[in-house]
């Protein structure tokens, strides 16, 4: 009888351990998903309807490599971007512009002297055309201004500043105007600090309105620049057009983006 008792015991304490096992794994398993569980960022509703507009947060998200041709007096501008890391290379007839997540690089094909500013310049027009998407990054403050009335037409606006600390010139700011009927962007108004640390008050002017799908999804053809007066836009200064667009789900080769031997920093 004692042994049985003894059985008995030692049967329970063993279903017992077993019981609490499975109950800490369950916990522990529990614990991991929700760990790893993806935070859904939500958005204004206005910009929200220019991101729809344009084919979605959803399906921009999926793609990881852009790569876009840009025809310029001195010759054809390639520019490639990692969507991801946001590293970039841009070959230019005379030199190659890059950057590899940490620095800005530059790389001379010939004599000839750069005339830009690499570290202003390096993810620019990337900027400019990745538009209204890259409006979603984290750090973004969303504060609805006065519409832009040009031409007769009003278009509602979206003001578009930074947190401190968040990317290279947080005093940048954009308008983001946009069509009230087809909720499509129609205009980008922005300053430029320069790295200076101080707000700018003088807004330069893009007119979004010659569109093209690549993979469901809008992106610009052609960017038209306007002259300003009294931060208004008044005439039409140029268009810069924008062929042989790559946008695609395949992420692209780190070495890619480094610095080759004989650039400097």
């Amino acid at each position: 009888m004692k042994k049985l008792f003894l059985l008995l015991t030692l049967v329970s304490l063993i279903a017992c351990k077993q019981t609490t096992e499975t109950k800490n794994e369950t916990e522990k398993a529990t614990t991991e998903v929700q760990e790893v569980k993806p935070v859904t960022k939500t958005y204004p509703e206005n910009i929200s309807k220019v991101f729809e507009a344009h084919g979605g947060l959803d399906t921009w998200n999926t793609f990881k490599f852009l790569e876009f041709t840009m025809k310029k007096p001195t010759g054809n501008e390639v520019t490639t971007t990692d969507l991801n890391s946001r590293k970039s290379l841009i070959d230019m007839p005379n030199h190659t512009l890059g950057y590899n997540g940490k620095d800005v690089w530059l790389h001379a094909k010939d004599t000839a002297t750069y005339k830009g500013n690499a570290k202003f310049y390096y993810n620019l027009m990337f900027y400019f055309y990745a538009m209204p998407f890259i409006l979603a990054d984290d750090g973004i403050v969303y504060t609805d201004v006065e519409p832009l009335v040009f031409e007769g037409k009003s278009y509602p606006g979206i003001n578009i500043s930074y947190n401190a600390g968040v990317g290279e010139s947080p005093e940048d700011e954009y308008i983001l105007y946009y069509d009230s009927e087809t909720n499509k962007m129609a205009w980008l108004s922005y300053t430029v600090t320069y790295f200076t640390k101080a707000k700018s008050k003088e807004f330069h002017y893009i007119k979004y309105s010659n569109w093209q799908t690549i993979n469901n999804v809008l992106l610009p053809e052609t960017l038209t620049w306007y002259e300003s007066e009294n931060n208004v836009p008044t005439t039409k200064r140029n268009d810069l057009m924008f062929t042989n667009i790559k946008l695609t789900t395949s992420k692209p080769k780190a070495e890619l983006f480094e610095a080759p031997e004989g650039a400097r920093l």
